[in-house]
């Protein structure tokens, strides 16, 4: 999609031996006290595909879970951070959505930060864990924490079905612009629909190219347009998958800063980021970051978070 290759912070290592590596957490772990700086650096060193492998030797070796072993020796937010490193990809996506929406309360942002930036395939694989995990659909699940056209947004996102043609045809573009202006701005109230079957169904590229015909079309953004016809969550969303569609990293970069900024840190959040996009794009994010807000990635991190934790999360950065 984008016309520049993404920057990944964490690749697999090579070559690999995840006997070893088994060996090495062992031993860091063994007798007394933990050895959390060989802990840090064989697993922010290795892709999750990789770390799975290594809990899969780590058993055939000694009998043990990894993944216990580690919480019984780290505390905190430091193991926190590990067990998200050791959960498959697809079930730590399922195990947030499933925190999300269970439980008092519905948090909307991991909704929208989930549902809004990921792909079709990624949707479905997430699905497929779900149910494995839970024994319910995320679909139903969604369907019953949230209301309106938050809701209907969601189960369209849900059905991981948008265009992934990634040819740009600007004269539908220039009809969906159009389809948006009458659904919106001309008129009173809004037919959400119009937004929700365009903002769900069409690719990427086809939407950037929608939004550049909006902006021909009315003089303003379109970002500018949903501010102003819609609000909440429904808001919120939207307004996000018009970030992802323009600049992916930036919309992450926002959301990290956003966890660490003002008092207290939004651990949940910082973790859920750093772990899920260290093998995609954290590279780009952390260049984003400095490009807005004129300050590293790094040193908000060094300033938010301590110990064990905040050497972890370098390590995803490839800076410890």
């Amino acid at each position: 999609m984008n016309p520049y290759q993404s920057k990944p912070t964490v690749v697999p290592v090579n070559p690999f031996d995840p006997r070893e590596d088994a060996a090495i957490l062992r031993k860091a772990m063994k007798g007394f006290g933990t050895d959390e700086k060989s802990i840090i650096q064989v697993l922010t060193r290795r892709s999750n595909e990789q770390r799975l492998r290594i809990a899969f030797e780590f058993k055939t070796l000694y009998g043990k879970e990894l993944v216990s072993d580690l919480k019984s020796e780290t505390s905190g937010k430091f193991e926190d951070l590990l067990v998200a490193l050791m959960t498959p990809l697809p079930q730590f996506y399922a195990k947030e959505l499933h925190d999300a929406t269970a439980g008092i309360g519905t948090d909307e942002d991991v909704l929208i930060e989930v549902m809004c930036t990921m792909s079709n395939h990624e949707i479905n694989v997430i699905k497929q864990a779900y149910t494995a995990i839970y024994g319910t659909l995320l679909e139903d699940d969604l369907r019953g924490d949230t209301s309106g056209n938050f809701k209907r947004l969601m189960t369209s996102l849900c059905m991981g079905n948008r265009s992934e043609d990634f040819h740009v045809d600007q004269g539908k573009a220039r009809e969906d612009a159009r389809s948006l202006l009458q659904a919106g701005e001309l008129r009173l109230g809004t037919d959400e629909s119009v937004f929700n079957a365009v903002l769900c169904s069409r690719s990427f590229p086809q939407l950037a190219a929608i939004f550049q015909e909006y902006q021909f079309l009315t003089g303003h953004d379109i970002d500018d347009a949903i501010k102003a016809e819609f609000s909440g969550d429904l808001e919120k969303a939207m307004r996000a998958i018009v970030k992802v569609v323009r600049n992916k990293p930036l919309f992450f970069a926002e959301r990290l800063h956003k966890s660490m900024k003002g008092l207290g840190t939004n651990d949940r959040q910082l973790i859920r980021i750093m772990v899920t996009r260290c093998e995609v794009d954290l590279g780009d994010i952390a260049d984003m970051f400095q490009s807005k807000y004129g300050e590293t990635l790094q040193s908000w991190i060094e300033g938010d978070c301590s110990g064990h934790y905040k050497k972890c999360l370098l390590g995803l950065l490839g800076l410890y």
